[in-house]
């Protein structure tokens, strides 16, 4: 049985932007479900999603466990031995309360990355393949909730850069990159979140190229 790592936020803890219990999309609605229907029996797909992590700022709001680094490298040591770890984060650092650049962001996951690697959590202690995935652009604000607008103020043009700045992150430290736009868009009920059939089709992107890594 070979073993993916889905590390992410609340899209891939599958918040809901349809009525769901909890406000949260059944397992085989979430994009981390529909991938472990697409890559078989064969394989185990674990759900380490977080609404609200960032990659590696504690957040003064909302709190310090939100430091996506922080918790990565006991959750990878205590699911190893790991096939993939796939990384979709960065839509929280765009949180006005941060005020970085979508430069730093990506090299936020880039350290993510190196914490990977030195985790010895693959296979005979060694690295798991690793998948960065690029979130897809907010949706401008014409599609955003109220709510939204302050707390992501500058969100939207720093999130047009995620494909084009995580690809290059990814050839740096030599991990596998998917462009989530290329595949889906952000939901016109708040911006940032996945409408129900874009879980599946990013379930399915994903699947498709974790089974080229292991």
């Amino acid at each position: 049985m070979k073993t993916v790592l889905a590390y992410g936020d609340s899209n891939t803890w599958g918040a809901a932007t349809v009525p769901r219990p909890d406000d949260r999309y059944a397992r085989d609605e979430r994009w981390p479900g529909v991938a472990q229907a697409e890559l078989g029996s064969g394989w185990h797909v674990i759900e380490e999603g977080l609404p609200g992590r960032s990659t590696v700022h504690s957040d003064p709001i909302e709190g310090e466990y939100m430091n996506g680094k922080t918790y990565l490298l006991p959750c990878l040591r205590s699911h190893r031995p790991l096939d993939v770890v796939v990384i979709m984060l960065g839509t929280n650092d765009l949180k006005a309360r941060f005020n970085v650049p979508a430069e730093d962001i990506a090299k936020g996951v880039g350290e993510l990355i190196k914490v990977v690697k030195q985790a010895e959590a693959g296979n005979d202690a060694g690295v798991p393949k690793i998948l960065v995935v690029a979130p897809p652009p907010m949706l401008d604000h014409t599609g955003e909730k109220p709510e939204y607008t302050p707390m992501l103020e500058g969100g939207y043009a720093k999130s047009q850069k995620f494909a084009t700045l995580y690809a290059a992150i990814a050839r740096e430290h030599g991990a596998a990159f998917l462009d989530a736009g290329q595949h889906i868009r952000s939901s016109a009920f708040d911006g940032i979140h996945f409408d129900p059939a874009d879980q599946i089709a990013l379930g399915k992107a994903i699947a498709a190229v974790v089974k080229t890594l292991a």
